[in-house]
């Protein structure tokens, strides 16, 4: 599968996709938060 090869050392890095891919990681940690804090809400500070 395409997660699990390994990396290509004659792949040149480049700086834009690793920072998309940090960007993206870190919406995806803020969406996850978002859904855990308004679970949080709903379940124990429900009236």
């Amino acid at each position: 599968m395409y997660f699990f090869r390994k990396k290509d050392p004659n792949r040149p890095t480049n700086f834009n996709i690793r920072v998309m891919h940090t960007i993206n990681a870190i919406a995806i940690l803020v969406f996850l938060l978002g859904i855990l804090f308004k679970l949080i809400q709903w379940f124990i500070f429900k009236k």
